[in-house]
């Protein structure tokens, strides 16, 4: 089954002024998002719709694709079914081709995680139904005007005041994560059709940015909500931290030149994210199956200890830590592809880039929201100093 998710991101907002390119958590906006379906294991395609060059620079810059907005779907009234339509018939025209579902995010939740994409779709799948949500638990008591201007009851009868554990329990749609079967979307254009079903997500991922004080509270939940994975996963006292070097230090990417000679991407703040890691005192290096130079001199410019040319990394990994007395229980391994599974597993803490391959995601106790060369290095770095000296990262 083929799952394609289309992120619609207009340019224009009157509640915020370039509302999804505003940074939060060190990012444009809708960077969450795209970093969260790439990071899904059933999502195989992230496209992106827009009207505005910038959203459609940073989309492609954090490996999205982006899709050209007509103006008559791009105002403030236009539905976001107007957007998907569009997109689907772009691909038919352009491509020949119609994925069988479309997993429909809103850019402008930037809590939502790759596991809530998965867990929506999963519950699509399970109940073979025709559309999915994420929902999270509501236990308000909702109450409006009647004709004659009293209030009254919504979902409660007001005379009878019922404990929480005696109600049914009741759900708000989170606006994030919508699963369609293309072909029944196509017929009915809407988004509800069919047998639907609901998947449960936390109550404080359950946030949309609509307010400037929104940006705000998502700050502070983003930033809690990296402090809780990192106090749960990360060794008490680490001992080192590992890095592959492709893909994790850069994005995977390769420049070649006439003579044959290579360049990579990396991220500049990544240097800063090591100075600052540094102060704790860990040993940090790299291993590398890669025999190019300019792992080495990457690595030289960095101060990073280098391996590379390795045939196995985890034999070489294992007589590093023999030599160094170093505990494997408390090594941080970051990697994005499957030769990296041996190292690890033989550490305590592995740790997968936002955009390494599906299994080792799986086999990783923290995923980074970030890809490799798009900052994933400083990302862990800013949460292991955290981790260990209490401080928040900036």
């Amino acid at each position: 089954m083929n799952f394609l998710a289309i992120i619609p991101a207009r340019g224009g907002s009157k509640g915020i002024p370039g509302k999804n390119l505003k940074p939060v958590g060190g990012v444009p906006l809708i960077v969450h998002t795209i970093r969260a379906a790439k990071g899904a294991r059933h999502v195989q395609r992230v496209l992106v719709s827009t009207d505005s060059p910038e959203i459609a620079a940073v989309a492609a810059a954090h490996g999205a694709e982006a899709v050209a907005r007509p103006p008559e779907i791009s105002g403030d009234r236009a539905s976001s079914e107007a957007a998907l339509l569009h997109v689907l018939a772009h691909l038919q025209h352009t491509e020949g081709c119609q994925p069988d579902y479309l997993v429909f995010l809103q850019c402008t939740s930037p809590l939502t995680t790759a596991g809530d994409i998965d867990g929506t779709i999963d519950e699509l799948l399970r109940r073979g139904a025709d559309t999915a949500l994420a929902v999270a638990p509501a236990h308000h008591f909702l109450w409006r005007h009647d004709e004659a201007g009293n209030a009254v009851g919504v979902n409660h009868d007001k005379s009878v005041r019922l404990l929480r554990q005696q109600r049914t329990p009741e759900f708000i749609e989170t606006g994030a994560v919508y699963v369609l079967n293309t072909a029944g979307f196509l017929a009915a254009r809407h988004r509800f059709f069919g047998q639907t079903a609901f998947h449960v997500t936390p109550r404080n991922r359950c946030m949309e940015i609509d307010e400037p004080d929104d940006l705000f509270m998502a700050e502070a939940l983003l930033l809690q909500a990296r402090k809780e994975t990192a106090s749960t996963a990360l060794p008490a006292a680490p001992a080192a931290i590992v890095f592959d070097f492709d893909g994790v230090m850069t994005d995977n990417r390769v420049i070649v030149f006439e003579d044959g000679r290579e360049a990579v991407h990396c991220d500049r703040g990544d240097g800063w994210g090591l100075e600052c890691a540094r102060q704790l005192g860990l040993p940090l290096a790299v291993f590398s199956t890669e025999k190019n130079p300019v792992v080495a001199a990457r690595c030289r410019k960095l101060g990073l200890e280098c391996h590379q040319g390795l045939e196995r990394k985890w034999t070489a990994l294992q007589g590093w830590l023999t030599a160094r007395q170093l505990d494997p229980a408390r090594v941080i391994y970051v990697g994005n592809d499957t030769n990296d599974l041996e190292c690890m597993a033989g550490v305590g803490c592995p740790v997968a880039v936002a955009d390494a391959y599906p299994a080792v995601k799986a086999a990783a106790k923290i995923v980074l929201a970030a890809p490799g060369g798009h900052g994933a290095v400083r990302e862990l770095l800013e949460l292991v100093s955290h981790h260990v000296s209490g401080k928040n990262p900036r």
